[in-house]
């Protein structure tokens, strides 16, 4: 049985797939069409990634996959409600939007550093072309997969370990 490295929030995916907000290009990352895997809900295909440069194995990415219904109308502010069921297989190639969250003002980077540490200001630059892209429709999963865990599945092989990111709320940026 194949297990995968499951990461619930966008936030990280951007260190792992080498940034550059949604664009599809980007000169660090070369990236090819994954195999399709079969979910409960429906069929996926996402893409292999190769980290130029950084001596990495490539890795399978599955992003934005839906995990529950879209929390609007009157699931607003409601326990996740099991997702719906689709046909076909579901590209699985970009990051679906971050839940609402109040981003720090870094326009002025001097008053910025008064708030916070370099390093984190450096981070929030990073990834405000992902944080940007906001929606209450935000309940999807980032999935990043060793591409050698194709080839064990089935096979009785020892399993990965997993890790999932629970991420905070109360709308700020990075709880």
């Amino acid at each position: 049985m194949l297990i995968l490295l499951v990461i619930i929030i966008p936030l990280f995916a951007p260190t792992i797939s080498g940034g550059g907000g949604n664009s599809d290009e980007n000169d660090s990352v070369k990236k090819t069409t994954s195999r399709v895997v079969h979910t409960k809900y429906g069929s996926v295909s996402g893409t292999i990634e190769h980290l130029e440069g950084r001596h990495l194995d490539p890795v399978e990415a599955f992003r934005g996959i839906p995990y529950a219904s879209p929390p609007i109308g009157t699931l607003r502010f409601m326990p996740p409600v099991t997702g719906a069921l689709w046909s076909g297989v579901k590209k699985a190639e970009r990051f679906s939007p971050v839940c609402p969250q109040h981003l720090p003002d870094i326009a002025n980077e001097t008053a910025a550093l008064e708030r916070m540490p370099r390093g984190r200001l450096e981070y929030l630059k990073r990834l405000l072309p992902y944080l940007r892209n906001q929606s209450e429709d935000c309940l999807y999963l980032n999935i990043y997969v060793p591409t050698q865990a194709g080839s064990r599945e089935g096979s009785g092989a020892q399993k990965y370990p997993v890790m999932v990111f629970v991420h905070g709320e109360s709308y700020e940026w990075n709880s």
